[in-house]
This record gives C-alpha cells, sequence and structure tokens, in this order.
C-alpha cells in the first residue's frame, strides 16, 4: 500500500468526532503574530493533527493624513500617519477538546485570535 492509502484506512477506523477548525489571527506587530502562529502550528503537529496554513491574507492600511498646525495658519504641511494590521489563517482538523490545549500557549500582548468551530 501506498502512504496515503495507510492514511486513508487508519483515520477511516476511527469514530471520534472531529471538526475543522479555523483560527483566525490579527496583529499590528508582525513579529508577535508568526511567533503565535509558529507555536500554534507546531503544538497541532506535536498532538499529529491535519494542519493548513498559516495563509497569509491581505494587510489592512489604515491612513490619516492631518495639518501639522493646530491652528490652520502658516505654511500647508501635512502629516501622515499608517497603521498596518496583519492577519493569519490556520485551519485544523481534530476534536474539540485537543484544540483546547493547543490554544492554551501563550499568547504575546496585541495578538488577538479568533476560533472557529464547524462539523464536518
Amino acid at each position: 500500500k501506498q502512504w496515503y492509502q495507510r492514511r486513508v484506512a487508519i483515520t477511516a477506523g476511527d469514530e471520534v468526532a472531529s471538526h475543522r477548525i479555523r483560527i483566525t489571527l490579527t496583529s499590528r506587530n508582525l513579529k508577535s503574530l508568526e511567533k503565535v502562529c509558529t507555536d500554534l502550528i507546531h503544538g497541532a503537529k506535536a498532538k499529529d493533527l491535519d494542519v493548513v496554513g498559516p495563509v497569509r491574507l491581505p494587510n489592512k492600511n489604515l491612513k490619516i493624513t492631518t495639518r501639522k498646525t493646530p491652528c490652520g495658519e502658516g505654511s500647508k504641511t501635512w502629516d501622515k500617519f499608517e497603521m498596518k494590521i496583519h492577519k493569519r489563517v490556520i485551519d485544523l482538523k481534530s476534536p474539540s477538546e485537543t484544540v483546547k490545549q493547543i490554544t492554551s500557549i501563550s499568547i504575546e500582548p496585541g495578538v488577538e485570535v479568533e476560533v472557529t468551530i464547524a462539523d464536518s
């Protein structure tokens, strides 16, 4: 048998209720976001789960342009401020009890985690 046929035979025998789980991570700080992603993926692979991702979604660039002078007099100079919001999506296929163990890692400050569970 090929490796994929053995894998299907092994997973077909299990009758554990597995769910499709989507973890969405958003942050302004890219380094902390990538660290949380790698921690989640290493934890999921240690539990021998099917992992898809991290899928990098497009950044949101929030821009604000304002006048430098508070009174409006003087030369017309402008300040430009920009904030980038980074987003990653990780898909897992596992029982919901296992996800609770995986997501119990220490999450960096400034990283928002959203977990969505769907039946498969």
